[in-house]
């Protein structure tokens, strides 16, 4: 097979016209393609009078051979990678008790998937409920606000990731992700997240996804326990040896895998006590911005703003400050809308989330800026968790104690005074905003930097700073502030103890986590004999 890059189509052009766009490029004729699909689609609209998608197609072609010597110092046109994913061949340590994971969010979830295909039985071990569950809880609270600690956005069936916009970029590069993401359309995802170039499912056919791995999983003789908090390990002569679930039931393993998510608190503490070896982490905090989304099409696509095969547009912009921090936008929801995503009473958290046709009026970005372990209050490795609980309960306080967000204009933000009501804009947060001023909810240094960038942003994209634009607060689940140590073989301290994806403080986003717990899935069966007979191997 041949890959070939750099197809450019204008945006009104029918992806049909790849047929003869390869014939042209491979300079063969129409009996000799056998075959072709698209590896990749990106959007090029750096020209003001055209915007391009651009793609990379894998080509099947009759004596390939014969056409690749023709294109030897063409970098455009080489042979296809090799993108299959290859299981780990199998240890031989014999493991008496099947594998556990701790958490069914993306880390959780591919950890179990490829330990269940491998025929090791694994049992998922969630302290939330199923989807369907999880999901009437968190519609209960955001019309009540009456919040179940145990099962919200952040805890549940697919992680927090489930109630978000459902965005599989990735910075990383590893063949892991090709595995995720065809796992993830066989469960009922797009096709179209195999070659886009920005892929997202959104929350409404995550939930779905989510459900049939799982399935998937006890298919392949794996079990999934919703209501299952860990709420203990039994360890002996540092060695894991089983779990405590609930308090009181005990479960023998010798191979246990912590996908617990950024915001399983409790369970830090847990393992700090236990002697686990955990050092503070950097992470960063701010607020949902919220800006209306013809606005951001208008300044991305121009006169092409609204075409239908483009669909919302989205943004990702940063900014260096002189005192050395950075603020970013992360987590861009084009066409969505701002959620509760609190996981602990009486504190405010915000997230942003979308569903798959991100069709809602507005568009939200995290508006954050860097922390550092400097900033935290002190040196335990649980200082992060308190300085995230310090501000969320701060914002808690300032929105009026009901679950209501702080939020503010950013004409106003940027004037230093305080807003009293919204203007053009009508926020989506779910639980509805009290109008206030942000500084009193954000460290000092945060609002500085906040105040530099925003204008700076207005250059990169003309409308950023509008006067009735939103900001809600406070954002601070950007990823976990602690990290799990763990070796090369992704065993913490504590043998046995395998630490996994975001909440580990190895991943930032739904497939780097889900590629980190394929990792530690294979460190584990690298070590250990499979329990089943039938396996995918």
């Amino acid at each position: 097979m041949i890959r070939i890059s750099g197809i450019k189509l204008a945006i009104d052009r029918a992806e049909l016209e790849i047929k003869e766009r390869l014939l042209a490029r491979l300079k063969i004729r129409d009996n000799e393609l056998v075959d072709y699909s698209i590896f990749k689609r990106s959007i090029d609209a750096r020209r003001r009078e055209q915007i391009f998608f651009v793609y990379t197609v894998d080509a099947v072609v009759s004596n390939e051979q014969k056409v690749l010597s023709r294109f030897k110092e063409d970098k455009d046109i080489v042979v296809t990678p090799n993108l299959e994913y290859e299981y780990v061949v199998a240890g031989l340590a014999p493991l008496e008790n099947r594998p556990i994971i701790i958490g069914s969010g993306p880390a959780g979830l591919f950890a179990g998937l490829i330990l269940a295909q491998m025929g090791y039985m694994p049992l998922i071990l969630e302290r939330g409920e199923d989807v369907d569950k999880r999901t009437e809880a968190v519609k209960n609270f955001w019309r009540t606000g009456k919040l179940n600690p145990q099962c919200n956005v952040q805890f549940g069936e697919g992680g927090a990731g489930t109630f978000s916009d459902g965005k599989l970029t990735t910075l990383i590069r590893d063949l892991r992700c090709r595995k995720v993401l065809e796992e993830m359309v066989e469960a009922g995802a797009p096709e179209e997240i195999i070659y886009s170039h920005k892929p997202h499912v959104g929350t409404d056919i995550l939930r779905t996804v989510v459900k049939n791995i799982r399935q998937k999983i006890e298919g392949l003789g794996g079990e999934v326990r919703f209501g299952a908090r860990v709420t203990g390990l039994e360890i002996n002569s540092n060695r894991v040896m089983g779990v405590i679930v609930n308090d009181s039931d005990r479960i023998p393993a010798e191979a246990v895998i912590l996908a617990i998510g950024h915001s399983a608190r409790d369970t830090f503490q847990m393992l700090y006590d236990l002697g686990t070896k955990l050092t503070p982490k950097a992470f960063s905090m701010g607020v949902r911005i919220e800006h209306p989304q013809q606005l951001i099409d208008l300044a991305q696509y121009k006169q092409f703003a609204g075409h239908p095969r483009l669909g919302p547009a989205e943004y990702k912009l940063s900014y260096h400050s002189p005192s050395g921090r950075s603020a970013y936008t992360f987590c861009m929801c084009p066409g969505g809308v701002v959620v509760a995503a609190a996981s602990e009473e009486g504190a405010v958290v915000t997230n942003g989330m979308s569903e798959h046709a991100r069709n809602e009026a507005n568009a939200n970005s995290a508006l954050l800026v860097s922390v550092t372990p400097g900033d935290f209050p002190s040196k335990h490795p649980l200082a992060g968790v308190d300085f995230q609980r310090k501000w969320e309960q701060r914002a808690f306080q300032l929105g009026g104690g009901t679950y209501q967000a702080p939020a503010q204009l950013v004409g106003d933000f940027l004037k230093n005074r305080p807003s009293s009501s919204w203007g053009s804009i009508t926020p989506s947060y779910s639980r509805g905003v009290t109008m206030t001023d942000l500084k009193l909810s954000l460290p000092d240094y945060v609002t500085a930097v906040l105040r530099e960038a925003i204008p700076y942003f207005e250059q990169k994209l003309k409308g950023f700073a509008l006067a009735d634009a939103l900001m809600t607060g406070v954002e601070t689940r950007s990823s976990s502030p602690v990290r799990i140590e763990r070796n090369d073989q992704r065993e913490s301290n504590i043998a046995g103890l395998y630490p996994a994806g975001e909440g580990a403080g190895y991943a930032g986003g739904i497939v780097s986590a889900a590629v980190d717990g394929i990792r530690v899935a294979e460190a584990v069966a690298q070590r250990f004999k499979p329990l089943g007979v039938e396996s995918y191997v």
